[in-house]
């Protein structure tokens, strides 16, 4: 005969007793709490509220200024003291590689980080993509951005005038540092990473910063310097006009994401299939 004593406890025992106390939830919580989306993360508006409350300034603030003070730095030294031995290291290096493979790669990416596809093609597109899926605020986010960027670069190759290699072969306009190419990859890179949060997408987006960086200095269009430069600008103005429109975003991915659970709920549960009927 067992002890009731003994049969109580486990008969009040609630998940997160059998979790050790604060890994889960009891059914009241959860109702509380609000849905859960698949990165753990409460959707419930109160808690969404509480998160958004929380989303940090000061951390992107000061990166992007260090990022920003390092490009202007570098800037400085390289005005004063020419080219640097990795400089010139470098272009003797990537120049040996040029041939009809590198060409296509290089002219590539020279299309697709400039003219008329990378300066309206490219960032109408992902405006457009943004909107579409309903982040009205993210895409004002990478607009502005994107025009933070270019316009500190065209200030900086303004105040520092540095010559491009000689052995460029394509048209380029003034100014060599920093490389407006690359600051538009790596803005592209911070933001889309921060817009969307996942370790792919930041993984890739270096993954194409680096590449326009190469591709540049194959080009004879950039010194190496001036890649490192171009991506501390992109990335700099990226973290700080995300400053402020963080919490807005925050607030609005947040908001999507719970959408986007109550629909697929929704959906599993119109597709549930009834339990069978037992024949007597």
């Amino acid at each position: 005969m067992s002890d009731p004593d003994s049969a109580q406890p486990a008969a009040g025992r609630t998940s997160a007793d059998d979790d050790g106390g604060g890994g889960g939830r009891t059914s009241a919580e959860v109702t509380e709490r609000g849905p859960v989306d698949a990165t753990g993360e409460s959707l419930h508006p109160a808690a969404r509220a509480k998160r958004t409350e929380h989303v940090g300034r000061f951390v992107p603030f000061a990166a992007g200024i260090a990022a920003l003070v390092i490009a202007l730095v570098l800037g400085i030294v390289v005005a004063l003291r020419g080219l640097f031995e990795i400089d010139e290291e470098w272009a003797e290096d990537i120049f040996t590689l040029r041939g009809p493979i590198g060409d296509l790669f290089a002219y590539g990416m020279n299309a697709l980080g400039g003219g008329v596809i990378g300066v309206l093609v490219v960032p109408i597109t992902i405006t457009v993509i943004l909107l579409v899926v309903r982040r009205p605020w993210a895409a004002l986010y990478f607009v502005t951005a994107s025009a933070a960027s270019a316009l500190i670069v065209q200030l900086l190759k303004n105040l520092f005038g540095r010559s491009r290699p000689e052995d460029i072969i394509v048209l380029s306009d003034f100014g060599s540092f920093p490389s407006g190419h690359v600051a538009n990859a790596a803005t592209i890179a911070v933001t889309i990473g921060i817009i969307v949060p996942r370790g792919w997408v930041w993984f890739w987006g270096v993954v194409y910063t680096v590449l326009m960086a190469i591709s540049r200095t194959y080009l004879g269009a950039h010194w190496i310097t001036d890649t490192i430069g171009g991506a501390m600008v992109g990335a700099g103005a990226a973290l700080l006009v995300w400053t402020v429109f963080a919490q807005r975003m925050e607030r609005e991915r947040l908001t999507r994401a719970a959408e986007i659970a109550e629909r697929n709920r929704a959906f599993a549960a119109s597709h549930v299939t009834p339990p069978a009927v037992p024949r007597a």
